[in-house]
């Protein structure tokens, strides 16, 4: 430090507090370090200690972190070359972490800075003083440690008591007295949402219609296909309270019953294998399960490769097999090997035939009016099946066709389709939601 007569030495005083608590009051915490800083600082006015203007307080920031509004400034001023001496009123003020405190120290030898505790006397150009400060140091990063241990023992120890700690508050409750108590409002759409789920099995299906009800989560923004999913497993609503992956009996209470909780669990893990084992196929197989012959044989999806293309096939379980088919006079039968580019076509022109019959229009137009769908969008939709069809990516177009069709027969005549008609409705209200809907998923 230059000690040369007349030289000013300009001090900048840190102060910080990691909570906010108390930082309200008149005085606070913060006040009571600067004052003693500048009581300091005024002791050392025959040296030419001055305390600069600038403020250069965190109020609410931790010490276990160099990421801190006040410290930044601080430092972007000693780069400047506008401080010379640094006080705090202790040095964990500063930092509590040991690795974190070796880098100021670097920043304040690199701009000729010198660093002083008001509460721990020591001078950091020595190398008795670096160890003193190192030693204190350790002791600061020690205490921090130990004091994070005990919030987390104190956290896992209310969970498990389950007292809710804070935190973002789920849609369907609001908070009284540091407890959750249930938003009877809100509460009533987390049950439609658990329930409608529970009756369409589909999450992309169900936000869709939330979203074109102008359905919002309780920060206020339109929900989509992830929100649904966080709402879906979060088993606050079960009435429990979960600390690390285990859950625990909440002192709250519950929305949703045990029984529509199982109901949608059973779901989601279905789906979960349902989506794993498409992942792993190449190209999707959308009438796996569904295809026969006249027999009664499966058929199902092969595929061959030759010179790096790869064919697929559906083959009857017979030929796979080389089991005798009840037919063996030569006489016409039905096919036990198909394209599935053929039959899949096939199949999507017999369900749109299907979809135009007079009794299918009425009771889907039936259907979608309980939703608020309007006759004109549903009719179009029905019309416009080629054009939306191909739209959907080739997965989704699979799971369209396990919901539409319950069985389809392979005859010499042709092909025999069962159309689930339950399922139109759900399909064609899918299919005509918006595309910002598609594109917020």
């Amino acid at each position: 430090m230059d000690k040369r007569p007349g030289r000013r030495l300009r001090c900048a005083i840190y102060t910080r507090k990691s909570s906010e608590e108390g930082l309200d009051m008149e005085f606070n915490s913060l006040d009571a370090q600067r004052e003693a800083c500048e009581a300091y600082i005024a002791s050392q006015k025959s040296e030419g200690w001055v305390a600069t203007r600038d403020r250069y307080d965190d109020g609410g920031f931790s010490g276990g972190n160099l990421d801190r509004p006040g410290l930044k400034q601080l430092l972007a001023d000693i780069d400047d070359g506008l401080i010379d001496v640094v006080v705090v009123y202790k040095i964990d003020r500063l930092s509590r972490a040991l690795m974190d405190f070796s880098k100021l120290v670097e920043v304040f030898d690199r701009n000729g800075v010198t660093f002083v505790s008001v509460t721990q006397s020591f001078n950091t150009t020595t190398s008795m003083g670096r160890l003193t400060l190192n030693i204190l140091l350790s002791f600061a990063q020690f205490e921090r440690e130990v004091i994070g241990e005990r919030i987390r023992d104190k956290v896992a120890a209310s969970r498990k008591r389950g007292i809710w700690m804070g935190g973002y508050v789920p849609l369907g409750y609001d908070v009284q007295d540091r407890k959750l108590v249930i938003n009877e409002t809100e509460a009533a759409s987390v049950r439609r949402i658990f329930d409608r789920f529970v009756e369409l099995g589909s999450a992309t299906m169900l936000a869709k219609e939330l979203r074109r009800e102008g359905f919002r989560s309780k920060q206020g923004t339109l929900i989509d296909k992830g929100y649904l999913y966080r709402v879906l497993r979060n088993r606050v609503y079960r009435g429990e309270a979960v600390h690390k992956g285990k859950a625990y009996p909440g002192e709250h209470d519950s929305i949703v019953t045990d029984k529509v909780w199982d109901q949608v669990d059973a779901i989601l893990q279905g789906n979960r294998h349902a989506r794993s084992s498409n992942s792993r196929m190449q190209t999707p197989a959308p009438l796996k399960g569904l295809i026969f012959t006249d027999t009664g044989a499966a058929m199902t999806p092969t595929a061959t490769k030759k010179r790096g293309k790869l064919y697929r096939y559906y083959v009857s379980m017979d030929v796979i097999k080389n089991r005798a088919t009840e037919d063996d006079s030569g006489g016409d039968q039905a096919p036990t090997r198909l394209p599935p580019g053929m039959v899949e076509d096939a199949i999507v022109t017999e369900v749109r035939r299907i979809l135009q019959t007079p009794e299918v229009v009425t009771q889907v137009l039936a259907a979608l009016k309980r939703d608020q769908v309007s006759e004109a969008e549903a009719i179009a939709a029905l019309h416009d099946f080629n054009t939306l069809w191909a739209q959907l990516f080739p997965l989704e177009q699979a799971r369209i066709i396990q919901l539409l069709v319950r069985r389809v027969t392979v005859t010499a005549a042709g092909l025999e389709v069962d159309i689930r008609r339950e399922g139109v409705a759900g399909v064609i209200r899918e299919m005509i939601a918006p595309r910002d809907m598609e594109a917020a998923e």
